[in-house]
């Protein structure tokens, strides 16, 4: 079921604890879950699903005093619900209807056309460390996603699971095909004209996610069922039940003109349909399986203006064709998994973006912070499923991305600090911080300056100066000026830092790939294109009593670059970084690798630069 998998996500990602072997969270234990579907030819379920979990610490009351199931009331029936708190010495204490509540998922709270989707809210009064609590309940889908099919994802959850039952019951002409990892197949009868299969989770800890590692469904437990036989099969039936959405209306016709007119090339004209859709059509952040696979249809999407990925891919692929250039939608992860289960399922495949072949571009209209031409970095290096011709294609590994920043401090006697800062920011990042600026009301960006120094351990004040925001180009600049009173400590002799980072610098970039000191898992490691110049304007009564040494570091991924000058009486600080990896994922072993390298590049960005009063 893809909204327990969303949640299961969710919690997963959280998990970035201190490293040991085993990071199994002792707060909860998870008697039992058994989760039974019972299957019908065309593609229908009935659902019975056990679950009783002991709150064993206070720090689980919050999280897990309540309960979700997630349906869609269009798709599937609640036939039953069924819940209670059992307390230590045995008592049960019902969770009566008044504690059972209805509420719309909070993505479409605001928009009509995804009204169906709903969260059942089961709320267990009266709950204490110690107590059992127990749901029972039992969902009908009468209305299959793709006719005469079923896939399901789970995963296991951090949490003592001794007793976790996966259990499909089949027609026994429908065979069900799986990946399994640590999951093991039991024996299972099943009636006559059925076919029965069961799977029992190997209950043998749950490793620390490390900082950026994969998904867990990646390289973890996971059991992926599908009667689908290939990916292609399941882009057929996807095609089979979307492709009536996209027809272009005389609207649709006269909006991609006005859109593209004097536009001289096709790339040019895809990539102001794409940014139109993107900066038009309100995203309503619903998964693909949540609701339904079959997305609205363009005329629809347009007269909302919002929708969902599916729906914003069918708007832009209705545009694109009235422009006269052909796409097709991609079905993809958008997450941190990498791989795709041996057997297809969209627990994994939970996003759509669009494909135009002639031009190798991909575009992801729903993405408010990449403008059109780029990929948010969630996306990059993912396999992906056409759905025009059911192949199997790669997104790019890299993007043009580069940060270049400038420093000027000019210290007063007393050691307060005039400075001004510089940024450009040029690629798939412009956007992104055009956004983030555009998001920022203006009285919290009047406040950003001391923010910033505050992050840096400074007091001080000052201004930011955004630059343009209302353009898309793949390059932007800003500048940020103010005063620190206590900048140095003079007349010293006191030690400068000799790197400052203002919002993302290249310190923040260098010192995140190394945040774990080892690795056992693979991780997300983008490429980095970074320089700084730093420049420290010093007062006439004082003196560089020392400067850092240059440091020149090459290897198969890292080109670092530091340069320290005395310049009269200005000290002249230019680093540069450029790293680079095949993909954008970084196997452990890698990371050993690198280690040295990331150590070196951390002691330099620590360095300090010594100054003191002149001699009388």
């Amino acid at each position: 079921m893809p909204a327990r998998l969303a949640a299961l996500l969710c919690l997963l990602c959280l998990l970035c604890g201190p490293a040991h072997a085993d990071a199994t969270d002792p707060a909860l234990v998870i008697d039992h879950y058994i989760q039974h579907f019972t299957v019908e030819t065309d593609g229908s379920y009935r659902l019975r699903v056990e679950h009783a979990k002991t709150i064993a610490g206070r720090s689980a009351l919050q999280a897990h005093s309540q309960y979700y199931i997630g349906y869609n009331r269009t798709l599937d029936t609640l036939l039953a619900v069924d819940a209670y708190t059992r307390k230590p010495d045995g008592r049960r204490v019902a969770v009566t209807p008044e504690h059972i509540k209805d509420q719309q998922e909070a993505a479409s709270s605001d928009a009509p056309l995804f009204q169906d989707t709903r969260l059942r809210v089961i709320v267990f009064p009266d709950v204490e460390t110690g107590d059992q609590l127990v749901v029972r309940y039992v969902l009908h889908r009468h209305t299959a996603l793709f006719p005469g099919h079923f896939e399901d994802l789970s995963a296991s959850q951090p949490y003592a699971n001794p007793q976790f039952h996966l259990i499909y019951d089949m027609p026994e002409g429908m065979p069900l095909y799986a990946d399994a990892v640590g999951f093991r197949a039991l024996a299972a009868p099943a009636p006559a004209g059925r076919r029965r299969y069961h799977w029992h989770y190997q209950n043998s800890g749950h490793a620390r996610l490390e900082a950026d590692a994969v998904s867990f469904l990646d390289d973890g437990s996971r059991l992926a069922v599908s009667t689908f036989d290939s990916y292609a099969a399941l882009a057929r039936a996807y095609a089979a039940r979307a492709s009536a959405s996209s027809a272009a209306t005389p609207a649709i016709v006269a909006l991609s003109a006005q859109i593209t007119a004097g536009l001289p090339s096709a790339r040019a004209r895809a990539l102001a349909l794409s940014d139109w859709v993107r900066r038009q059509i309100r995203y309503v952040a619903v998964y693909v399986g949540a609701g339904a696979v079959v997305p609205h249809t363009a005329a629809a999407v347009l007269a909302n203006r919002y929708g969902d990925c599916k729906d914003q891919a069918v708007l832009l692929g209705a545009l694109l064709r009235a422009a006269g250039i052909d796409s097709t939608a991609l079905l993809i992860n958008n997450g941190n998994s990498y791989r795709l289960p041996d057997v297809p399922t969209l627990g994994i495949l939970n996003h759509v973006i669009t494909y135009i072949p002639a031009l190798d571009l991909f575009l992801d209209a729903t993405a408010q912070s990449v403008a059109a031409g780029f990929l948010p970095a969630s996306l990059l290096d993912k396999p992906a499923v056409r759905i025009d011709t059911a192949a199997l294609v790669r997104t790019p590994a890299q993007q043009h991305e580069r940060s270049r920043v400038t420093v000027q401090f000019r210290i007063a006697p007393d050691g307060a600090g005039n400075f001004r800062v510089s940024r450009i920011i040029e690629g798939a990042l412009a956007e992104a911080y055009r956004q983030a600026v555009r998001d920022t009301a203006p009285a919290e960006r009047a406040q950003l300056v001391q923010q910033l120094l505050s992050g840096l351990g400074l007091q001080g004040s000052g201004r930011f100066e955004p630059g343009p925001l209302d353009g898309q180009e793949a390059r932007y600049s800003m500048r940020m000026a103010g005063r620190s009173p206590d900048f140095a400590a003079l007349p010293g002799p006191v030690g400068l830092a000799s790197s400052f980072d203002f919002w993302g610098g290249l310190g923040e970039t260098v010192l995140a790939l190394g945040q774990e000191p080892q690795r056992s898992q693979d991780y997300v490691c983008p490429a980095i294109d970074a320089e700084e110049e730093t420049r420290f304007e010093l007062p006439a009564a004082a003196r560089v009593l020392a400067l850092p040494r240059a440091v020149t570091l090459d290897d198969a991924f890292f080109r670092y670059r530091a340069r320290y000058q005395l310049r009269g009486k200005t000290v002249v600080v230019k680093r540069s970084v450029r790293f680079r990896h095949a993909g954008m994922v970084c196997r452990a072993g890698e990371h050993a690798r690198m280690r040295g390298t990331l150590a070196r590049m951390a002691r330099d960005l620590r360095a300090q630069i010594i100054i003191g009063a002149r001699p009388g």
